[in-house]
């Protein structure tokens, strides 16, 4: 297997796990939603994941960059300029005294990462196995 290959497969998995993230975050708003979970222990729990998904993202856009698959790094680089924008402004972790002003907007962001992974997972997998292929002739 080629170093396409690897990357893509490395890529798959990455998208696997910042999935799940973004599953466990919508999760965790509609149980602050239906009042099982306080607002401090809310922000507590989601807090310690907003940087290693944000990096985690990062590094994947950079191992794109650095093999010079750069369609994958294009599809990437809204993402990775959106939470760049949003740690350099400070408002990447969630406040317990304004997440109920401001749940339907973190509920809304937290989607539409959760679609973005998803497709991205399904691009990951397909060149991967085009990669593969490519290999394998």
């Amino acid at each position: 297997m080629g170093g396409a290959g690897w990357l893509f497969l490395f890529s798959v998995l990455m998208a696997a796990g910042l999935l799940f993230c973004m599953v466990f975050f919508i999760i965790m708003f509609s149980d602050l939603e239906s009042d099982y979970i306080n607002p401090i222990d809310l922000c507590n729990k989601l807090n310690q994941f907003v940087i290693p998904e944000n990096g985690a993202h990062a590094f994947l856009a950079l191992l794109f960059l650095l093999s010079g698959q750069w369609i994958a790094l294009l599809l990437n680089l809204p993402l990775v300029i959106f939470n760049a924008n949003k740690i350099k402004n400070k408002s990447h972790m969630y406040d317990a005294t304004e997440i109920f002003r401001t749940i339907d907007g973190h509920k809304k962001e937290s989607i539409v990462k959760l679609v973005f992974y998803l497709l991205s997972f399904f691009y990951y997998l397909y060149r991967m196995i085009v990669a593969l292929i490519a290999d394998s002739e």
